[in-house]
């Protein structure tokens, strides 16, 4: 649901929160910046993904501790149903495990709700353009639960070996692409798909590959020879 003012991308939002104020303000907040629009807003995660659903909005903003349907549970239904939409976590939940557990589930960012609103805004926009996103207040937590390496020149060829293995074959052929500096437009005509799927496999590559953005993801598939 992407609309454009004088040149301009306006990324469509939709809250999912329990508490009115938090959703009342996050929405006056938002709708501040010019190139952000709240277009829609729930209390529980079963009405926010019929929104959703609906309203087809570029990112979601989406807490965890939900009545009924909790947002990681949310955010699974929201990947099966093959939406678009991307997922940022807002919440005050700090726990490593819930930061790995939430990005497992295909969450495309994690923040704290003590995030500011500058902050907020450049990391809806970065994440609406494909990027992935963990706060700083829980990134040190979530890295404390993967396991220390014993040998690193082994554990370079398992990392290359394994960021191959996760990688479908369609999104090694979309990283090629990426590699040749191709844009999301450029790939979808390549691979006679939608932009919008194309921009899927870009997502799902710089997850799987833990970076921030698609030049991160062509320099890792260089440097460890993934291609």
């Amino acid at each position: 649901m992407v609309e454009t003012v004088k040149g301009n991308k306006i990324i469509s939002v939709v809250i999912i929160e329990d508490y009115k104020l938090t959703r009342v303000g996050l929405k006056s907040t938002l709708n501040e910046y010019e190139n952000i629009n709240v277009v829609g807003e729930a209390e529980d995660a079963q009405i926010g993904i019929e929104i959703i659903q609906k309203l087809k909005p570029d990112v979601v903003l989406m807490d965890l501790g939900l009545p009924g349907i909790n947002g990681l549970e949310a955010t699974i239904k929201i990947k099966e149903k093959g939406l678009q939409t991307k997922v940022i976590i807002l919440t005050s939940h700090e726990r490593g495990e819930e930061v790995i557990a939430a990005l497992g589930a295909g969450a495309n960012a994690y923040c704290l709700k003590d995030i500011s609103p500058e902050t907020l805004s450049e990391v809806i926009k970065n994440v609406a353009d494909g990027a992935c996103w963990v706060d700083p207040g829980v990134s040190s937590a979530a890295l404390n639960f993967f396991p220390k390496p014993e040998n690193v020149s082994l554990v370079q060829t398992n990392n290359t070996q394994d960021a191959r293995a996760q990688l479908t074959e369609r999104e090694l052929e979309v990283l090629k692409h990426l590699v040749n500096g191709k844009s999301n437009t450029e790939i979808a005509k390549e691979l006679i798909v939608s932009v919008h799927t194309a921009k899927a496999h870009v997502c799902s590559i710089l997850q799987k590959l833990c970076v921030d953005d698609r030049v991160q993801a062509a320099v890792k598939a260089i440097k460890e020879n993934i291609i």
